[in-house]
């Protein structure tokens, strides 16, 4: 009995050696197609250096003409949002940084920079009136009113003045300008009381109700507003046939001034 046994396992191993030996070649087989398909998918691949400024710029807009060299805009920070992103907002987002911050598409924004341009070149300068309560923005500003002749309200804008005519300073504008849609508030829902357009600086932490067309960029730094007004002082004066020979350099004062309000 034992002997039977001891060769009916024996037999028992056998097989399952046999078993053994027909399935690696199948299994083989199997490692051989992955190897041959991950080597052809090698060979379909490749490898692309992607530099700082197409990762802001949008690798879908590579090669369209800028307003200004790409590193301008990076300079001004006219690119850079915040940490905090509304629905509004979202679509003129291209990513996140690593800290949290917001990344506008600058091909997108120097596009809808060129259609704010087109926007405002509809309107005569005595026809646009542009708040900015911001610090950071009343240089730049004061500025484009003084070259292009348009009146500018810069700290505060007295609520009412375009609602109120018993009120000795009213006026009447036919489109409002203003640089931050929480900040400049009390002229936004007068205009819009008034049916009066909008025109907003928007960045992406705004919401933009109320707000008939939007400019997409970072209006908290004295330089990205000053890069912002000085290139839709320029088309806007190309476009309406008004002499502006001046420098981004000259119509902000300089960058370094901007970066320490007075």
């Amino acid at each position: 009995m034992t002997e039977k046994k001891t060769v009916k396992k024996k037999a028992e191993v056998k097989k399952k050696d046999i078993a053994k030996a027909v399935k690696k070649p199948e299994e083989k087989s199997k490692r051989e197609l992955l190897l041959e398909k991950a080597k052809a998918l090698e060979g379909k691949i490749k490898e692309e250096k992607v530099d700082i400024k197409t990762r802001v710029k949008g690798e879908e807009d590579e090669g369209k003409d800028l307003l200004v060299p790409i590193e301008d805009y990076l300079k001004a920070s006219t690119h850079l949002g915040t940490r905090v992103i509304t629905p509004d907002m979202r679509s003129y987002v291209y990513r996140r940084r690593a800290d949290g911050l917001a990344v506008f598409n600058t091909a997108l924004q120097d596009e809808k920079i060129k259609e704010a341009a087109e926007y405002l070149s509809k309107y005569a300068p005595e026809q646009i009136v542009i708040a900015c309560k911001r610090e950071a923005g009343w240089k730049a500003i004061e500025r484009f009113g003084e070259l292009l002749g348009i009146k500018v309200f810069t700290k505060k804008y007295p609520a009412g003045t375009l609602t109120n005519t018993n009120l000795a300073d009213f006026f009447e504008k036919d489109l409002i300008v203003i640089c931050d849609p929480w900040i400049d508030k009390n002229i936004l829902n007068d205009a819009n009381k008034v049916k009066v357009p909008v025109f907003g600086i928007c960045d992406t932490n705004n919401f933009t109700k109320g707000i008939d067309f939007v400019l997409p960029a970072n209006n908290k730094s004295y330089k990205s507003l000053g890069m912002i007004f000085y290139l839709l002082a320029k088309l806007y004066a190309d476009k309406r046939g008004i002499k502006m020979e001046t420098s981004v350099e000259e119509f902000v004062e300089g960058w370094a001034e901007l970066q320490a309000p007075q």
